[in-house]
């Protein structure tokens, strides 16, 4: 998109009738020019470290629009007042965002809004991206944002190595621009003798399990996280570890600096959208339905009956299991998916058909994803095998509580140290989670009177992939860090107009 900038005020002329005389007389001198300064701070290196959020992913992909509109360009614009030096962004080679490895696609096109027969629906622009990655661009970039990264893999080796793309192990978007075939995001981030640096890194050490509908393994107590699998949750001090070693780099030289914490996953439209009952059936069908789930009904009272005679479960704990995992269906747009739970007790060694399913409740989150996918067919050739309904949804499609609790116990760790680190290091904090709890609480109000919320599609602040933000969602971060760096280093940088950007990329 086009880079905008903040309309200037300005004061209209008051006109003096008076009877003798109708020149219009001027009765308010010009205002004096805003001298912007930079207070203690240092603006003229600026590197800004982090992941999707930093690059300016948008719409499922990243994209030369979607990198105008990142909130580190848009603070390097306000630093440039105050003088900010040149910021190198390394740009895709178009808007699409797709891209491919020696010819081969490998990433995905961005996402525009649909109209389609079944109404309006993300789907991704036509045509081939023609960023290759094995291309590299030639640096230094002052924008170190990779999407995809967690925060030990800024300091890993080889991160940006093509042959290593080609294996699994690298990440292609730092391979199209990294130093070198072993160097690190840091290594090449320290390089350029940042002044001032913005770090916001470690809500993809959390983010991966949640998207993924908590399939991954949550690794607290794992200090090695090589052994780590893409979806899983990071052990709190091993982030600790990974953010004190970037911090120390950065500011080994003096440099200044922001940070953020990481936003509340059930904050975002990915987790908001999608209702736990989103099933509509008639009396007939659902009166169908209930009698294929007779036997499982009847299964689980007969299993538990036989763990309370085991004395392997109490009885008044049985009966809360029983009530949870009762299956039932009535005439009504709004019947609860079925979905498997493995926190349930497996009752598979009692009898091999009562597998741990239950129907969803208000305390689980559909992922974004399954909206597409609830309702359609497991066997084409089985009009019976509906997708959360006959078949239960697998744990992709469905954060349960239980897996909740992990990513908030990570989440809560993970700020906790972000905190402590910012006052260890001198640094301005910004509280990025409670921002992104009052844009779904609340939204932010604009000079033209309408409302930025989280709504997936319509509210402005999210892009149609309901996790990253629109470009407005970007300018509303990029003022609550302006008003961070202006609070601890004394600067009065202005803020941006949200207004100026948009609220969604069109095809």
């Amino acid at each position: 998109m086009k880079k905008f900038y903040a309309l200037l005020p300005f004061l209209g002329l008051f006109l003096i009738a008076c009877e003798e005389d109708d020149t219009p007389i001027n009765t308010d001198p010009d205002p004096d020019p805003i001298v912007y300064t930079a207070g203690t701070a240092d603006f003229s290196k600026y590197v800004a470290i982090g992941n999707s959020l930093t690059a300016g992913f948008s719409d499922n992909a990243l994209f030369i629009d979607g990198q105008e509109a990142s909130f580190p360009n848009m603070l390097a614009t306000n630093f440039e007042l105050v003088g900010g030096g040149a910021f190198q962004i390394p740009f895709m080679a178009d808007n699409l965002g797709g891209a491919t490895l020696q010819g081969n696609p490998i990433l995905g096109n961005r996402l525009f809004l649909a109209f389609t027969p079944d109404g309006p629906a993300p789907t991704p622009v036509a045509g081939q991206g023609t960023t290759e990655i094995s291309t590299k661009l030639s640096g230094p970039f002052n924008n170190m944002g990779v999407p995809g990264s967690k925060s030990y893999e800024l300091l890993a080796p080889g991160y940006g190595s093509v042959a290593g793309v080609a294996l699994g192990t690298a990440n292609p978007y730092f391979a199209r621009f990294s130093s070198s075939e072993s160097a690190t995001v840091i290594g090449d981030a320290a390089a350029q003798g940042a002044s001032f640096f913005s770090l916001w890194t470690g809500a993809n050490d959390i983010l991966l399990y949640a998207t993924n509908g908590g399939s991954g393994v949550d690794q607290t107590g794992n200090l090695d996280p090589s052994s780590y699998s893409r979806n899983d949750i990071t052990d709190p001090t091993v982030f600790a570890g990974s953010l004190d070693g970037i911090l120390q780099t950065m500011t080994a030289n003096g440099a200044d600096g922001v940070i953020a914490n990481i936003p509340d996953v059930k904050d975002i439209p990915f987790f908001t959208t999608v209702p736990h009952n989103p099933v509509p059936l008639d009396e007939a069908t659902a009166a169908l339905v209930n009698g294929a789930y007779a036997a499982y009904n009847q299964g689980i009272v007969g299993a538990f009956a036989f763990l309370v005679g085991m004395n392997a479960i109490s009885q008044e704990d049985a009966d809360a299991e029983i009530a949870k995992r009762t299956i039932s269906f009535s005439a009504g747009d709004t019947n609860a998916v079925v979905l498997i739970d493995e926190d349930l007790t497996d009752l598979t060694g009692i009898n091999a058909a009562l597998v741990s399913m239950r129907q969803a409740t208000a305390d689980d989150l559909m992922v974004l994803t399954s909206r597409t996918f609830i309702g359609t067919l497991a066997n084409p050739l089985d009009p019976t095998s509906i997708n959360g309904v006959a078949v239960p949804l697998a744990d992709q499609w469905v954060l349960t509580p239980e897996e909740q609790a992990n990513i908030e116990n990570a989440l809560m760790a993970y700020n906790q140290t972000i905190e402590n680190l910012a006052t260890a290091y001198d640094l301005a904090f910004v509280d990025a989670n409670g921002l992104l709890n009052d844009l779904k609480t609340s939204g932010f109000r604009q000079s033209d009177g309408s409302t930025v919320t989280a709504t997936f599609a319509t509210g402005g602040g999210f892009s149609l992939d309901g996790v990253h933000p629109a470009p407005r969602g970007y300018a509303i971060l990029a003022n609550a860090f302006i008003a961070a760096i202006n609070g601890k280093y004394g600067s009065n940088l202005p803020s941006v107009n949200p207004l100026d950007y948009t609220g969604l990329y069109i095809n």
